[in-house]
C-alpha cells in the first residue's frame, strides 16, 4: 500500500490550502460573472439574470444564495410602491474586486496572445 508523503513546506502548504478554500467558494461557472458584475454596482436579480448569457433564473438564485450565505453579497430589500431587491458585494465581497481585475486583465492578455498566433 502507498503512502502519500507531504512535501510541501508549511507556507506552500498554507497557501495551496487557501488557493483550495478559495477555488471551493468561488467554483462554477456563474460565480465569478456575477462577482464580477457587482464590482461596477448594485444589480436587481433582473438585471443580473439578463446580463449574464446563459444563465437560467434557477441557477442565478441558488448562486446568489450561496454568494450571501458567504458573506460575499447582501441583498438589500428597497420598499417603494413597488418592492424592489438589489444586490452587491459585501465589503467582505469586495476584497474580490483585486481579483477580478486581475483576472480581466489576465483574460485580455491572453486573448491577444492567442489572436497573434492566428
Amino acid at each position: 500500500m502507498d503512502k502519500k508523503v507531504n512535501v510541501l513546506s508549511g507556507d506552500c502548504a498554507k497557501k495551496l490550502r487557501a488557493i483550495d478554500d478559495t477555488m471551493y467558494i468561488l467554483s462554477g461557472k456563474w460565480k465569478m460573472p456575477i462577482i464580477a458584475r457587482l464590482c461596477y454596482g448594485s444589480m436587481r436579480y433582473s438585471e443580473l439574470l439578463k446580463s449574464i448569457a446563459g444563465i437560467s433564473g434557477k441557477m442565478l438564485s441558488r448562486e446568489l444564495k450561496e454568494l450571501e450565505t458567504n458573506n460575499l453579497i447582501e441583498k438589500e430589500v428597497w420598499r417603494s410602491e413597488s418592492m424592489s431587491v438589489r444586490y452587491r458585494l459585501s465589503e467582505h465581497g469586495q476584497t474580490l474586486k483585486i481579483l477580478t481585475d486581475s483576472i480581466a486583465d489576465w483574460g485580455i492578455n491572453h486573448r491577444m496572445q492567442i489572436m497573434e498566433k492566428w
